[in-house]
């Protein structure tokens, strides 16, 4: 039996063994087929709009590096705007445009029962990555998404609290449908997330308003040290999130982490877990079966990252959710939609 062809805007399908129902891991526990998909776009203003970083992650020996563990890779894939839409205007409309295309190729590869890696220019690109986890089901209903955001920032604003006016500091915050409707509904991510069904992980640096609107909303929240020590909070926090969700999206963005790891980046935050101490809750993370994407945002690359710490961070937080993904004792149930 064959999976259907799988489109990217980049690549020429591939035809793949289809090892499982659609909805379920592709193979039993202890192996893992991986999706890499890349976007690099960036959606702020007065920026150039393609972030060279997905490309510098995914050239920089990350495909080696997961086959070593015993991953299958599927080619890599990446979300760009289709020909008509090219003399679209407005960046943030340009960059919902390419999330939505995002979220078509990652709705496919998680429905084909793929460990699903989206390597992210920014953090603006959760919009996609949830849109294809809630369109991943058999049914064409959408699935109920469980999102794990694991930042220095809870990029829980509006425009009416934001202090800089950054959309990477607003996407969860539109993801759980508190603004900019128009650009989530172009990113495909037609129901928003309820709050309780969000967790914040790892934030140390917000926004008087930006925290009372989380204060109010009930968003839960884990600690550095709670990421640390996979403390009894964090074992139970994740476990009720699982509970009442379909499917969980882990999204990282890499000022998180120890600033010594990703100096490189221009928000970074002291006090962070260094990337040995997140991957090894990671690798928890994944142990459960619902567990079916990773996101790994704004990471340091180049010039940004001579030393090559921030790239090397990056794969082993990869590493980590395939690794617990291998770990799982009992394949993920199928989920029909709501």
């Amino acid at each position: 039996m064959m999976a259907p062809f799988r489109w990217t805007w980049a690549l020429l399908p591939g035809l793949w063994p289809s090892l499982c129902f659609a909805g379920q891991p592709a193979a039993v526990a202890g192996s893992v087929r991986v999706a890499i998909v890349k976007m690099p776009y960036v959606g702020e203003r007065n920026v150039p709009e393609l972030s060279r970083g997905p490309d510098d992650l995914a050239a920089g020996g990350l495909a080696t590096a997961l086959e070593q563990l015993g991953a299958r890779l599927k080619p890599v894939a990446a979300a760009r705007l289709a020909k008509e839409e090219e003399g679209e205007y407005g960046a943030w409309h340009r960059l919902a445009l390419a999330n939505g295309h995002l979220a078509d190729i990652v709705a496919a590869d998680v429905g084909d029962g793929d460990l699903t890696v989206g390597l992210l220019a920014n953090c603006s690109s959760l919009l996609g990555m949830l849109a294809g986890l809630q369109r991943s089901g058999t049914t064409g209903r959408p699935l109920r998404v469980g999102l794990v955001y694991i930042d220095a920032h809870a990029d829980f604003n509006t425009p009416e609290t934001t202090l800089s006016g950054m959309l990477g500091g607003m996407d969860v915050a539109a993801a759980a449908g508190l603004c900019l409707t128009n650009l989530r509904l172009t990113s495909k991510l037609d129901v928003p997330l309820p709050p309780r069904d969000i967790v914040l992980a790892g934030v140390r640096d917000t926004d008087p308003l930006e925290q009372e609107l989380i204060d109010r909303s009930g968003v839960a929240m884990l600690s550095v040290k709670d990421l640390r020590t996979r403390s009894e909070a964090f074992r139970q926090t994740l476990a009720t999130l699982s509970s009442r969700v379909d499917r969980l999206y882990v999204h990282i963005d890499m000022d998180v982490l120890d600033p010594r790891e990703v100096s490189g980046h221009s928000l970074t935050v002291p006090n962070g877990p260094t990337s040995a101490e997140l991957a090894a809750a990671v690798v928890e993370m994944f142990k459960d079966p619902k567990a079916a994407a990773i996101g790994i945002a704004s990471t340091p690359t180049g010039e940004r990252d001579q030393q090559g710490l921030a790239v090397k961070a990056a794969h082993e937080l990869i590493r980590a959710a395939v690794r617990g993904w291998q770990q799982r004792s009992r394949p993920a149930p199928a989920s029909p939609g709501r």
